[in-house]
């Protein structure tokens, strides 16, 4: 099948699609070994972990989905964008590919994913990475989803996204701790699905839930509490705000917390290497969570 998506560059990852609720969902695969699924955040795609999973494909079989309504996957009419629903959905995806139980790894809205997802079904998560997710105990979506995503604001926001490549800059540059650290090739990988039609529909649709599902997320996490977790967050975050780490961590058990120094809200852009390495330490057989 012809690829979708922007060239891999890298032939050991190859571009798959699966049958999801009778729509095409679109992921990436490389590797063998235990397997790894790697969710986005809430405006991105697979493209966020191409620094990421040749790291892992020489130990795990890796997994880095474009969620259904994002990305290069299908854009299902009246998507369910719920917590739960879009929960639910990556527990049918991680069914299809017959694997498990699985290394979760999410990023922003979906370290919230991997958290509810995990939720429901904990036998099927061995354990969790969560980069900066979305959380109950961050401040700054619980005022501005609200906002953005009301019937008089909405619109006139798609709009502006959609065709302001300024506004789209601005608000990426704003995600990075050292915006100068951005590659040309980085900004224009990120961008490119959004000019498909119906690109801010999920994103909208997410935010018009967002203060119910971290409410809901929230009573979900004593569910989970026994999974061993790291948690990954830049001191620089402007998303998602670093001060609201340590209450997250305190619903687990079996918790690290890493602070990156002069990080934003993309470790995995700004400090790869770094990151990388200790996603791997966290996931070989033998490591443990301190």
């Amino acid at each position: 099948m012809q690829s979708v998506g922007p060239p891999l560059n890298q032939p050991s990852v190859e571009e798959r699609f699966v049958d999801l609720d009778g729509f095409r969902m679109r992921y990436l695969h490389a590797g063998a070994g235990p397997p790894v699924v790697l969710i986005h955040g809430l405006m991105g795609y697979s493209f966020s972990w191409r620094n990421t999973i040749l790291q892992l494909s020489d130990r795990f079989e890796v997994f880095a989905i474009d969620a259904l309504g994002t990305g290069y996957s299908d854009r299902p009419p009246a998507l369910d964008c719920a917590l739960k629903a879009c929960a639910q959905r990556l527990l049918r995806f991680m069914d299809a590919v017959g694997r498990g139980p699985f290394v979760v790894l999410g990023t922003s809205h979906g370290g919230a994913i991997a958290m509810m997802a995990a939720a429901l079904l904990p036998e099927r998560v061995r354990r969790l990475i969560l980069v900066a997710p979305a959380n109950p105990w961050a401040p700054r979506g619980k005022r501005l989803a609200p906002f953005l995503s009301s019937p008089l604001v909405a619109p006139l926001f798609v709009q502006a996204a959609t065709h302001s490549r300024n506004l789209r800059r601005y608000y990426f540059r704003r995600l990075w701790g050292d915006p100068r650290r951005i590659t040309p090739d980085t900004f224009e990988g990120y961008m490119k699905p959004l000019e498909r039609a119906g690109a801010w529909d999920y994103g909208i649709s997410v935010l018009r839930r967002w203060n119910k599902d971290l409410q809901e997320l929230k009573l979900a996490l004593p569910r989970i509490a026994h999974i061993p977790t790291m948690l990954i967050w830049g001191n620089r975050d402007k998303a998602v705000a670093p001060t609201s780490a340590e209450r997250l961590k305190q619903n687990f058990r079996q918790c690290q917390l890493i602070m990156m120094d002069g990080v934003g809200h993309l470790p995995y852009e700004e400090a790869r290497d770094e990151f990388n390495r200790m996603v791997r330490g966290f996931i070989l057989p033998g490591s443990h969570c301190t």
